[in-house]
């Protein structure tokens, strides 16, 4: 049940049909805390295909719909007692910002994929809706829900680790290392296609992940980027692979690498900061433990669920140690906070602090002006200003 409502959350999810891998993650970790409900949906273009999954999913026949603007009308004309509390968007990236705006527009709370949309203009759109509605606006960058990165956010910004110097963040994938957008791979194909992805493929997919996730643990804002991009795989569409200098309002620097074709890797990414007087890394594929490196000390191998943590980061442990968490209970941590900020704003009541900590419409449009600042970089082939205004 959700705290503020003494019910679970009713919610509606666009996307996420037969064959979509983040679709399910999203309806796992909605589920795995008890405060959600999936009630309706609209899960593919083609409405049979979509009433079909409806109905594999349990949902009712009638609120299993053929598009999301069908959904979104009958469901904002239900009695409040029915209708859905929230939406989720799990679509290819094109249809991020129609479907939030249609749901927004008729009072419904989002949550929704990254990136927030394909156009800074589209994104900058979404911001002044959120704010005119005054509704809840999550973006799902789950890496944020690891506990142990939270527990890297409060080193670095407690000061721990003195004046930040160097931030060193890479995100490898070898999964298109061959042309699998062309064997009927769906989610190849997509992520291949710019009518669908947005005008990135290595950047807008995984390389917004990893600016997101350096913002998030520093809190440094980017003053200027360099960018060499290049589609690695002959004959594809979009880009594979990108490297990014940045500069950072202050002395420190950064190195990103983002790649779709590191042949053998699976979801290599890893963030490594480094301060005055001490350092820590941390890497998804190994999410449970945050090392802190000494510069006049021994070095600390961190681990999750341990009461020597932050508040943050013990909140975002179900477990304890030795019982691994990971992936889904990331996301899940995404979705329980978000429920919890939006119960309370249904409710009239206050959050905990705690469950604020969840990315926003801000982020978004950062995470989309950042891509466009990667892309013109590249087609400079300089330096360019891309100072952080949020």
């Amino acid at each position: 049940m959700n705290p503020h409502l003494d019910r679970k959350l009713r919610y509606g999810m666009v996307g996420g049909g037969p064959g979509a891998f983040i679709g399910a993650v999203h309806r796992m970790a909605a589920a795995l805390d008890g405060e959600w409900e999936l009630v309706a949906g609209a899960f593919s273009s083609r409405p049979k295909r979509s009433r079909e999954w409806g109905a594999a999913l349990g949902l009712d026949a009638g609120r299993a719909y053929g598009s999301f603007a069908e959904m979104a009308a009958a469901e904002a004309a239900m009695d409040v007692g029915r209708r859905i509390d929230a939406v989720s968007v799990v679509t290819p990236n094109h249809l991020h910002h129609p479907v939030a705006t249609a749901f927004l527009d008729r009072g419904v709370h989002v949550v929704c994929d990254k990136p927030m949309a394909t156009t800074v203009a589209h994104a900058e759109e979404l911001c002044r809706a959120v704010r005119r509605t005054g509704l809840a606006f999550a973006l799902t960058h789950n890496y944020t829900g690891y506990p142990m990165v939270k527990e890297a956010r409060h080193l670095v910004r407690s000061g721990r680790l003195g004046g930040v110097r160097k931030v060193v963040a890479e995100y490898p994938q070898g999964w298109l290392s061959t042309r699998l957008e062309e064997t009927g791979h769906k989610q190849a194909a997509w992520r291949q296609d710019p009518a669908r992805a947005g005008p990135s493929s290595a950047v807008g997919d995984i390389g917004s992940h990893m600016h997101n996730l350096v913002r998030y643990v520093t809190g440094l804002r980017i003053e200027a980027v360099f960018a060499e991009l290049a589609t690695l795989v002959p004959g594809r569409a979009m880009e594979d692979d990108a490297a990014i200098l940045v500069r950072f309002a202050g002395r420190a620097r950064g190195i990103y690498t983002a790649s779709q074709v590191a042949t053998g890797e699976d979801n290599g990414l890893a963030l490594r900061v480094y301060g005055e007087r001490a350092a820590v890394v941390w890497r998804q594929e190994e999410p449970e433990v945050l090392h802190l490196l000494e510069a006049d000390g021994p070095n600390q191998r961190l681990t999750r669920g341990r009461p020597y943590l932050c508040a943050g980061a013990r909140h975002a442990s179900r477990l304890p140690p030795g019982h691994p968490e990971g992936f889904i209970e990331a996301f899940a941590n995404i979705y329980r906070s978000a429920g919890r900020v939006i119960g309370a704003r249904i409710a009239g009541t206050e959050p905990d602090p705690r469950d604020c900590d969840v990315p926003d419409h801000t982020d978004g449009l950062r995470g989309v002006r950042f891509i466009a600042k990667v892309l013109e970089a590249y087609e400079q082939g300089g330096w360019i200003d891309a100072r952080e205004d949020l």
